[in-house]
């Protein structure tokens, strides 16, 4: 009797785990709204970044090398100090919301750019009017991380500030940048893919993958995969690195500097009003690129790619 009750506690737990993933992937599918956000109102970001600190290159090697018997106590150790039991339907949650949504955003960037990306610029204007009510900018430091965090949106919005480097080292770094934004609060990671000029590209090539997939098992082409898959791969490493890297250095800055760099990061948002207007263009010459109706009459490049 008591081996059943345990055994339905922890499927509610699991069950519970994938709603705030769903939840969590859905607020960061859009612009403007945080999975940070969600995760605080819903109790859980304590154990989502006690989660996402335990991930370290060292207690990851732990875990593989518990195939030896001798390993084996401190690689169970290594487990239950990554919670997966809590990580593991939470990012499964994430993923289906993204991916859902990803395919909605495809359809509606060829169909309904305008309303789209207009949605998107409300969605982020009311985000940073909403967050900025909740700060106090009371020194010159503030002032400063606010014209900065400004400053630098509207120029990478303007294509001023790009990312270095071109091709999958752009999804990469997007990767990196976005997902590391995912966990922070107030700031989503499909805010930055639109500054970054990336969110309409990613959502379409995430789709395409899915789909290509799942006609992979129906007797597909293996080579209809590869293309799309590459993508989604490169940015799912970039993550990884990001979640390690960036995230780390973003959540020393809280701690150390709290004020200062809540609101540099709400002016990010503040300055990326613009950005989706500039997507509306994009997708237009995207459009026109796969229908092979571009101005000059010959094949134009993709902005997100920056090949």
């Amino acid at each position: 009797m008591e081996y059943e009750r345990t055994d339905v506690v922890d499927r509610v737990e699991l069950l519970r785990a994938y709603a705030y993933g769903l939840c969590m992937g859905a607020a960061d599918a859009l612009p403007g709204v945080s999975g940070g956000t969600v995760a605080l109102l819903l109790g859980f970001y304590g154990r989502l970044i006690a989660a996402v600190t335990a991930f370290t290159p060292g207690r990851a090697l732990t875990v593989l090398r518990g195939y030896r018997p001798e390993r084996r106590s401190k690689a169970r150790d290594a487990l239950l100090e990554l919670d997966l039991q809590f990580l593991l339907p939470l990012g499964v949650g994430m993923v289906t919301a993204v991916v859902f949504i990803a395919d909605i955003v495809s359809s509606l960037a060829s169909s309904h750019p305008v309303a789209l990306f207009g949605f998107f610029t409300g969605l982020i204007a009311a985000s940073a009017v909403a967050l900025y009510r909740s700060l106090e900018i009371s020194s010159p430091s503030h002032v400063v991380a606010g014209l900065a965090g400004a400053g630098l949106a509207l120029l990478v919005a303007a294509d001023i500030v790009q990312l270095p480097g071109s091709g999958g080292v752009v999804i990469f770094l997007a990767g990196a940048v976005a997902i590391s934004a995912m966990i922070l609060p107030g700031i989503s990671g499909s805010l930055i893919l639109i500054l970054l000029g990336q969110y309409v590209f990613l959502s379409g090539e995430l789709s395409a993958f899915v789909r290509a997939v799942a006609d992979l098992v129906g007797g597909g082409s293996l080579a209809a995969v590869v293309d799309p898959g590459t993508t989604v791969a490169l940015f799912v490493a970039g993550g990884i690195v990001g979640l390690v890297t960036i995230a780390r250095l973003v959540r020393a800055a809280l701690a150390r500097h709290r004020s200062v760099t809540l609101i540099f990061l709400v002016s990010l948002i503040a300055g990326s009003v613009p950005a989706p207007l500039h997507n509306i263009g994009e997708t237009h010459a995207w459009t026109a690129e796969t229908m092979g109706l571009t101005a000059a009459g010959g094949p134009r490049r993709r902005r997100p790619v920056r090949s």
